[in-house]
């Protein structure tokens, strides 16, 4: 009797214990670094794992001779190069890394291979591989610790002209290699510093285009002969006190008889230029439309000329022909952004042009279009976890005054209103950049934060972003930089004017420069917001610019300031979220990546030691294996689980 009295008392026990126990907790990578954040339940994975299954798709390359491409979509943990060999076929991953891979290029003769790039854990310390088609091999073509761009290709030959910092670990030199023979390359320019690449080659390959950019709003174009490396300047002499002039996708014709290039030059915005290389006449392309040029492609043959401009955020394509500078008629496209535009090389009697494509309510995925028949061709259907994604809510322009009258304006994304009644909390996303700017794009895993938590998110486009003109670009330089955290604070005034959302519940959030924004808000806003979300952010603009990697230094003083001069110096660091963290009273979220070359890690370090110190919950996330943002499936994922706690426990409760 006492056995079986021992063993019911013992089942009794257990039956209480399951009753109540523990909810299963997901486990995150040894990888990652935490701090203060509370466990994730194994329910919240479940709850939100459809809007976590969102692939995209982007064209890299066509091949030379055949109807197929390379496209860059994901299937494991992070994007590989795929095969595509017909529209809607299937997608053949030819790499396999633990990194993301990207940029896969055919080579034009033959298109035996193709070249990518890939680096080591987002240090964007990119190698060049070549992957030979016919036997699967892959080859490492550069020194395997510099910083390398994948290059372009010559006309006549396979030979790519590329750009390395493997010299001086900074600056960007120009090199010749033929992939056919690793470990030939031949050094063409030197000294050039990090804000020059290649951009294209003569048609008789004789001699290179290159940019040499030195900020957002000023850069040049040149011709460098590749037998002695002499450098002969393409664009104008800038004039002294003149308004600086940016260039940029500038290309030669394929006549040899002129240049290409998108510029500013006499205009609030950037318009496709063409000069003739004899007489030095100048001639604008786009003069008649009010937009940004920011992609162009030209036909093999040079006949055509694809454009895409940016319209209030909006991507639209044209296709010129380059002799009447007449629009060709094109198929009709959806609401959305263009990338990436690209003519396929080996069917004259019907050009056709690639492009990727994705908007509000639809993940980026790959189209084509034939001049001569007008079909309009998908390449790729990318699954949306089984979402039916034409029910997202779609982006609607708003804008508001600034502190001086200046119009702002930004995208908003509202909740469905059947659903979720009553004034709904708001998240504002601010891009990076600072010259970023928002646009429609497809939210992917955020929709969840809007179709099941109800919150509405609004993504401004502050002074300094692009697409509004040279003018608005440079409004946010050097020693007015916090005016643009004044439009952030117009923004709240002008949340608070609106029926449907509560000025009372807003958390603030974004990437790199938006990061800086978000602590910066922390800090003058408050008492407005409920809480900041930092990711991979700037906390002091002194200690930011002095570990910054090198190649890049001095293209980033001539957006913030040189904090090698006293009354800069003085100025970045009074007003530096780090110098005034004691300001920081709500909750704050500092997500980094340890081998972030642009923004380094010791930004989160030190903001989350003072604020830890000032008693303010502050959770942290930093992954060992991530750059400058994540790239990893597996850390996107919990980055996501644990922004759904952060808005939850700050927003929702």
């Amino acid at each position: 009797m006492l056995i079986k009295s021992l063993a019911i008392a013992t089942l009794a026990l257990s039956i209480s214990h399951s009753a109540f126990a523990a909810e299963p907790i997901f486990a995150p990578g040894e990888n990652l670094t935490i701090q203060g954040i509370p466990s994730v339940p194994q329910s919240l994975v479940d709850r939100v794992n459809r809007y976590t299954n969102f692939r995209s798709a982007s064209l890299n390359s066509w091949h030379p001779t055949k109807r197929e491409m390379l496209i860059s979509t994901r299937f494991g943990d992070v994007a590989q190069v795929h095969q595509v060999t017909m529209p809607l076929g299937m997608r053949k991953q030819l790499t396999f890394f633990p990194e993301r891979v990207g940029s896969g290029s055919y080579a034009p003769i033959g298109g035996k291979y193709f070249l990518f790039s890939k680096d080591i854990g987002g240090n964007e310390f990119n190698q060049t591989y070549r992957y030979d088609l016919a036997t699967g091999t892959t080859t490492l073509l550069t020194d395997g610790k510099s910083r390398n761009s994948l290059g372009v290709w010559a006309n006549k030959t396979n030979r790519v002209a590329y750009s390395s910092t493997r010299r001086t670990g900074k600056d960007n030199d120009f090199y010749i290699m033929d992939p056919d023979r690793p470990g030939n390359d031949r050094l063409i320019a030197q000294n050039l510093g990090g804000g020059w690449s290649v951009l294209d080659w003569a048609p008789d390959d004789r001699s290179l285009l290159a940019i040499e950019y030195l900020s957002a709003n000023e850069s040049n174009l040149w011709r460098i002969d590749i037998a002695t490396g002499n450098k002969t300047r393409v664009t104008p002499e800038p004039i002294k006190d003149a308004p600086k002039i940016a260039y940029s996708s500038a290309f030669y014709s394929k006549d040899g008889n002129g240049i290409y290039w998108v510029s500013d030059r006499d205009s609030e915005f950037s318009r496709l230029s063409y000069v003739d290389l004899k007489s030095n006449q100048i001639s604008y392309v786009t003069s008649d439309i009010p937009w940004d040029v920011e992609d162009v492609d030209q036909s093999p043959d040079g006949k055509y000329l694809a454009i895409v401009t940016n319209e209030a955020g909006v991507g639209v394509l044209r296709v010129l022909d380059s002799k009447t500078r007449q629009e060709i008629k094109l198929p009709k496209l959806p609401t959305g952004v263009i990338l990436g535009v690209n003519w396929r090389k080996d069917d004259a009697n019907n050009p056709e042009l690639g492009f990727t494509f994705l908007s509000a309510t639809q993940t980026a995925d790959v189209y084509s279009i034939a001049l001569k028949t007008q079909a309009l061709t998908r390449w790729t259907a990318s699954e949306t976890g089984g979402l039916a994604t034409d029910r997202f809510s779609n982006a609607e322009l708003i804008k508001w005054p600034s502190f001086d009258k200046l119009t702002i304006s930004g995208l908003l994304y509202r909740p469905i209103a059947g659903k979720f009644p009553g004034k709904r909390p708001v998240m504002i996303d601010i891009h990076g950049g600072p010259e970023g700017q928002s646009r429609p794009y497809f939210l992917g895993r955020r929709n969840y934060i809007l179709n099941e938590m109800g919150v509405a998110m609004i993504f401004p486009n502050v002074r300094g972003s692009i697409g509004y003109g040279k003018t608005f670009l440079t409004l946010d330089n050097g020693f007015k930089r916090e005016d643009s955290v004044k439009d952030i604070g117009a923004l709240l005034d002008w949340i608070k004017q609106q029926p449907d959302l509560d000025s009372d519940r807003i958390l603030v959030t974004g990437g790199s420069y938006g990061g800086y924004m978000s602590l910066a808000a922390a800090v003058t806003y408050g008492d407005r917001i409920r809480g900041a979300i930092d990711i991979v952010g700037i906390s002091n603009f002194v200690s930011f610019l002095e570990r910054t990697e090198g190649y890049r230094r001095d293209l980033r003083r001539v957006e913030y300031g040189d904090e090698r001069e006293p009354k800069m110096r003085e100025f970045l660091t009074r007003i530096s979220p780090l110098t005034n963290a004691s300001r920081i009273t709500k909750p704050l979220f500092v997500i980094h990546g340890k081998n972030d070359p642009r923004v380094p890690l010791n930004e989160a370090e030190q903001i989350v030691k003072t604020v830890q110190q000032n008693g303010i919950p502050v959770w942290y996330l930093m992954a060992n294996d991530e750059g400058h943002g994540f790239a990893k499936k597996k850390n996107v994922d919990y980055e996501f689980y644990t922004t759904i706690q952060f808005i939850e426990e700050v927003l929702l409760k």
